[in-house]
């Protein structure tokens, strides 16, 4: 093990070489997917898809970690900033910044070992659950949200592991069919999401710790909480009741092979010599 990785040693003997051979998308690179893209490299992984469409603007700036005045003068590019951000821990980081939607541009997820989601919309975080699923990728979903409360607001937020064959977020209650609509129906006009840069720290480090658990094995036999919820007013995280109601049953909505596997390779596709 490197020198400059022995304080992370407890992660396994082998760990720098395993995380530095994986492959991770970031899907959003604001105030969470900052966070999430310096504390993966600091970690000491190398390998890095960094995707969003957005460029950087003052209102970014209470939170975009890495982001800078300059940047919101210029309006640079959010990939680009991660990117910058990544070299400066790690500057053999071999980053591929893809500015676009990621929609646009799913086929390059299919060579990803885990992708973060660090996106605004419940339709966002829906297609990119089916893209992880048919790719057979863990997918790790962190979001906040900011709620009137009285005179005073309320902070929550959470972080969801969704892993092929195991529940998803339709399970756990979390999407569901009428947030979907609602959120078509008022397209366009929800307006600017709260954001503050402590929660989005303390989520992004939840989700890092996630995926660290699920590639080393530093806690070997522990259960990996795929639903942890955030309470910002209290400073707490605590495994979703949702998740211990559902605990022993399985996803009912990823049966079949065309919910899960690469739609690239099917059956009918292959030619197996007689």
């Amino acid at each position: 093990m490197k020198e400059r990785f022995k304080r992370q040693s407890f992660l396994g003997h082998d760990s720098d070489r395993v995380l530095a051979n994986c492959t991770v998308c970031l899907v959003g690179l604001g105030g969470g997917g900052s966070h999430v893209a310096q504390q993966l490299a600091h970690l000491g992984l190398r390998k890095f898809l960094l995707i969003d469409p957005d460029r950087v603007e003052e209102t970014n700036l209470n939170r975009l970690v890495g982001g800078n005045a300059k940047d919101a003068t210029k309006h640079s590019r959010k990939t680009l900033v991660a990117r910058r951000l990544i070299r400066g821990i790690k500057p053999s980081a071999d980053i591929e910044p893809v500015s676009k939607k990621w929609q646009e541009c799913h086929q390059l997820l299919r060579g990803c070992d885990a992708i973060f989601g660090s996106v605004d919309t419940y339709r966002d975080r829906y297609e990119l659950e089916v893209t992880a699923r048919r790719y057979l990728i863990p997918y790790i979903d962190i979001g906040m949200d900011v709620h009137p409360d009285g005179d005073q607001f309320s902070v929550s937020g959470q972080v969801i592991l969704s892993m092929p064959g195991a529940l998803c977020m339709r399970c756990l209650g979390f999407l569901r069919e009428e947030l979907l609509a609602r959120e078509a129906e008022n397209y366009g006009a929800a307006g600017e999401r709260p954001q503050v840069v402590w929660a989005n720290g303390v989520l992004a480090s939840a989700a890092v710790a996630l995926f660290t658990q699920l590639f080393t094995p530093w806690r070997r036999g522990g259960v990996i909480t795929p639903y942890l919820e955030y309470d910002g007013n209290t400073q707490t995280i605590v495994s979703s009741n949702r998740f211990e109601c559902m605990k022993g049953k399985r996803c009912q909505h990823f049966l079949g092979f065309r919910d899960l596997g690469d739609p690239f390779w099917i059956p009918q596709r292959i030619s197996i010599p007689a």
